[in-house]
């Protein structure tokens, strides 16, 4: 056991929410801050945006999770991606930027969270951007992540907005303004064609400060604690193990997953979990690795009748990819420059909502299957749908007492009538919009689920046979007042000093979209915490 020299903070996990925290830390000269992540500091296609799909399940860049099977998901093991190197999720997300609702964080509020409502956010989520786009109100610019309107064009979507509005859907020209409700363009995390990761916008700029440490390919085993006092971590690399101190305090910010993985395997959590594995209780704290919520989404495939507007086509054998490669690098334009989905709707599945429930993803070509993205050998479009604000609970917890072991994740996705009742709506939603007289030039058949699909049992039952995450896990280290959960409204441990957590799995409800814009508020959020503490 190696000993690491004493630092004021340390931070677990350089993702979303620590790369921006570590570099707001480190810029008053006067903190020592070090940063471990497990990962490596980068991927030769991690700056690319259509390495979405290519990172999507590979574990150079990926945790490449996996949920236990279920019996309300058809006993499928459904995949959990998360990132594996700087930037965390951020280097290899679909680079949708979606702040959420102001219900959402009123809403955090009204459970005890002072601080954390819409007004008290809003000026941090202002203090993060620089948008491209058009000025607007609640928009900003000069800050350090660079937020762009996604700018490709094509007949097809045209025609879905002119779709959208036939079936009573209107258009909104900034879903990141006063109002989120509408068929938008996809804002994105994307500048000059390149990935707006929190490793390109935050860290790297601030490495080289003398006084941040950035140690890669660290993998964190527990947080040291002395009586009721966290005072460090142990973590592992090069085969080593070392001994960090921290003279002030230390921070998780190791995501939905990893954060609860972490504190259980330091001895925090619920005793039954703990002493299952041989794990000595040192903090009974029931609420580690409960409330985890994620997105389902359900999607359907069209295929396309008119030649030229899909990227099927358009990507379709060695010369076609060819260009659509040489007209990024040339352009920033073409496949290669594109977010997960170029269009998003935000909707109510029913008229009195006071808001949308439900964000569907309007995607211009059809893939073989999600896990591959390997695109189809004929044109298509796809769209995808999620409840915004699930209510089924699962959990995450540990598989055994070895940090290396991949901890067991239940969704218990659908569990709650409403969601059921949400998701089916909505999936009847896209179809209204597919089907609607704007798209009867370009729509061919319906090849997934297909047209024998239509009672809302049929529905239903292939959502649960096909649906997957959305990849947005939260909730795991949930911040209210109380014993139901695990940080308080300054992001402490409750019952432990000296530890913090800092990144989505303190999120108490489900915010109303992508989750990466909150995490980096939370993450902006800690830094100001920490800064007046």
């Amino acid at each position: 056991m190696s000993l690491e020299a004493q630092q004021d903070y340390i931070i677990v996990g350089a993702g979303s929410a620590g790369a921006a925290l570590a570099a707001r830390l480190s810029e008053n000269p006067a903190n020592r801050v070090l940063l471990l992540e497990a990962g490596k500091a980068s991927h030769p296609y991690s700056w690319m945006p259509a390495s979405f799909g290519l990172l999507i399940d590979n574990p150079a860049a990926n945790w490449c999770f996996r949920s236990d099977p279920e019996p309300g998901t058809h006993n499928r093991e459904i995949p959990v991606p998360r990132g594996k190197l700087l930037g965390g999720s951020s280097s290899i997300n679909g680079l949708v930027y979606v702040r959420g609702q102001p219900i959402d964080f009123n809403t955090w509020a009204q459970f005890g969270n002072r601080g954390w409502s819409w007004e008290d956010v809003l000026p941090v989520f202002e203090r993060m951007e620089h948008f491209e786009g058009p000025a607007g109100p609640q928009r900003a610019t000069g800050g350090p992540l660079r937020v762009s309107v996604q700018d490709d064009e094509n007949p097809l979507y045209d025609a879905l907005f002119a779709a959208g509005e036939a079936a009573g859907f209107k258009r909104n020209p900034d879903y990141n303004g006063p109002d989120q409700e509408g068929i938008v363009k996809t804002q994105t995390t994307i500048s000059n064609g390149r990935r707006m990761s929190t490793a390109h916008c935050y860290l790297r700029p601030a490495m080289s400060r003398p006084n941040l440490r950035v140690v890669t390919e660290a993998m964190t085993h527990k947080v040291i604690l002395e009586g009721k006092k966290c005072v460090g971590v142990r973590y592992e690399v090069g085969g080593q193990m070392v001994e960090a101190r921290a003279g002030r305090e230390v921070i998780l910010c190791s995501g939905a997953v990893g954060s609860p993985q972490i504190l259980e395997l330091s001895g925090i959590g619920r005793p039954d979990v703990l002493r299952q594995h041989g794990i000595e209780v040192l903090h009974d704290l029931p609420a580690v690795g409960e409330n985890f919520r994620d997105h389902l989404n359900a999607w359907a495939q069209w295929r396309i009748k008119v030649p030229g507007v899909s990227y099927n086509e358009r990507m379709d054998g060695l010369l076609r990819r060819g260009f659509q490669f040489l007209k990024f690098l040339t352009t920033k334009g073409g496949f290669m420059s594109l977010p997960s989905a170029p269009l998003l709707a935000f909707l109510k599945t029913r008229p009195d909502m006071d808001s949308p429930d439900v964000q569907m993803h309007i995607v211009p070509y059809v893939v073989k299957d999600r896990k591959t993205r390997r695109l189809q050998d004929w044109p298509g479009f796809t769209l995808s749908c999620y409840q915004l604000r699930p209510e089924s609970l699962g959990s995450i917890h540990i598989r055994s007492a070895n940090p290396k072991d991949q901890p067991a994740i239940r969704f218990n996705f659908l569990d709650e009538l409403v969601d059921r009742v949400t998701a089916v709506e909505g999936f009847k939603m896209m179809r209204r919009i597919a089907e609607a007289g704007p798209m009867d030039r370009y729509r061919g058949d319906e090849f997934l689920p297909g047209a024998d699909i239509q009672s809302d049992d049929e529905i239903e039952h292939w959502i649960r046979t096909r649906a997957e995450t959305a990849y947005h896990p939260i909730g795991t280290c949930r911040m209210a007042p109380g014993p139901n959960a695990v940080v308080d409204d300054h992001l402490r441990v409750h019952g432990i000093s000296g530890l913090r957590i800092a990144d989505a799995s303190i999120f108490p409800t489900m915010p109303s979209g992508n989750t990466n814009a909150p995490s980096i508020m939370v993450g902006e959020k800690a830094a100001d915490l920490l800064k007046a503490a």
